[in-house]
């Protein structure tokens, strides 16, 4: 799950559309007419779209082709209506694979090597990545934007006031909330509250669990439905975070503010005074969400999330943007030439919140070192997993897996959860 930052996540359901056009920033007269044009679609809206703009706007700039950018927090919804409708963008900008993929499989997008070369896309990025676009032998996207999501979030001056240290183990991680409790003060915080899309977080834990306590190829089948949500490795990792998530001992709120508390605010504790929590497991984008007083690198810190079996080492649970082509034009080929090159990656790590795959790409282009030290834990990791309920059919990936942890955390036995999970899984 990519949240849409800051604005997505209001009391109520919103739904957030429009349209603005992207144009260089030449007089009126340079403007180009509607024939020279690329339309996009994606999830951004407000910051993410005024992103999107400054890294697209050298690509504006040198070629003149205006961008017709659609922002929407229904994405999901949306774009397939439009497709089925035959009035599809020319590009979407996917947050879930899955999606792509079925839309690949049924012949509405176009596949990106027919007319980039693979010499290209190899210099690009690296294979896992590629094989992450790829659909039956075939590559159908390109990655903009990137989130590590098996991160855990600290304050370097609490633990320094409490004498305590970064584990490296899993079993470190728990000892050290254990002491945490011990010491008066509450270890973790966690809330998973996101209006519809409630629970996503707590399918990232069982993920991140996942791929530490069962080799990359039982994840892989897990996420393709060739084994089941009941499944002796899901219940484990399901077993594994209800550890964390039902020990109230453990919680900034308690169990039941879990589930209440917006996820957006669930890190905040972290920078009281005394901390209301020490710990929060959470992805590359959460420090959109931090208070405007919080520098990263001084106030806030990062370690990976721990290992669990040493044979499986540190495997890492990320998420992203992938850009998938629907209309075949000389513009559109234009714009992924410019999209595979290192420039817009650069523009778009530079804000803050994303790291990027990009063999090319200058780690100086990000903000500051905790950011930079995502990347390089990235790029030296040898086992990178996607977010897995992104991956799955719709109706279980963001369905019955993230209304299952809410079950899961409000009491439900862990069986009867993951036997209504299972059941959802289309049959066709």
């Amino acid at each position: 799950m990519i949240p849409e930052l800051r604005v997505k996540f209001l009391s109520t359901t919103l739904v957030l559309s429009f349209s603005v056009i992207l144009v260089s920033c030449g007089s009126p007269g340079d403007r180009q007419d509607n024939s020279n044009k690329i339309t996009i679609m994606g999830v951004g809206v407000e910051n993410s779209e005024e992103e999107l703009r400054e890294a697209l706007a050298p690509f504006t700039e040198k070629t003149g082709i205006a961008i017709e950018y659609e922002g929407t927090s229904e994405f999901a919804t949306l774009l397939p209506v439009r497709v089925a409708s035959g009035n599809p963008p020319d590009i979407a900008l996917f947050p879930q694979p899955g999606l792509m993929a079925d839309l690949a499989r049924v012949g509405d997008l176009v596949p990106i090597d027919t007319f980039l070369e693979k010499s290209q896309l190899t210099q690009a990025y690296p294979q896992e990545w590629l094989d992450l676009s790829t659909v039956d032998g075939k590559i159908y996207g390109i990655w903009i934007k990137t989130f590590l999501k098996s991160l855990v979030w600290y304050s370097p001056q609490a633990f320094e006031a409490a004498g305590y240290q970064v584990p490296t183990t899993w079993e470190e991680m728990i000892d050290l909330s254990d002491q945490i409790v011990a010491d008066g003060g509450v270890p973790w915080c966690l809330g998973i509250e996101n209006s519809s899309a409630t629970g996503w977080v707590g399918t990232d834990w069982i993920e991140d669990i996942m791929l530490r306590t069962a080799e990359p190829k039982v994840y892989d089948q897990w996420v393709r439905g060739q084994i089941s949500f009941e499944h002796p490795a899901v219940k484990n990792a399901f077993t594994e975070f209800g550890k964390i998530a039902l020990n109230p001992q453990y919680l900034a709120g308690g169990t039941t503010g879990v589930i209440s508390i917006p996820f957006g605010d669930s890190p905040n504790p972290l920078f009281e005074s005394p901390p209301g929590c020490y710990l929060h497991r959470q992805a590359t984008f959460i420090t959109s969400f931090f208070p405007d007083n919080v520098v990263v690198g001084k106030d806030v810190d990062v370690f990976p999330l721990p290992g669990i079996k040493q044979e499986l080492g540190l495997p890492l649970l990320v998420a992203g943007e992938i850009v998938g082509v629907f209309n075949d034009t000389p513009e559109v080929r234009a714009l992924m030439e410019y999209l595979i090159t290192a420039k817009p990656h650069e523009i778009f790590v530079s804000k803050g919140g994303y790291i990027s795959p990009h063999k090319q790409l200058n780690l100086d282009a990000y903000p500051d070192e905790v950011t930079k030290s995502q990347a390089e834990i990235l790029a030296n990791a040898q086992v990178v997993r996607f977010d897995g309920s992104d991956m799955m059919p719709g109706a279980v990936g963001t369905g019955t897996f993230w209304t299952g942890i809410v079950d899961y955390v409000g009491g439900t036995d862990v069986d009867i959860v993951l036997k209504n999970i299972q059941e959802s899984w289309p049959t066709e």
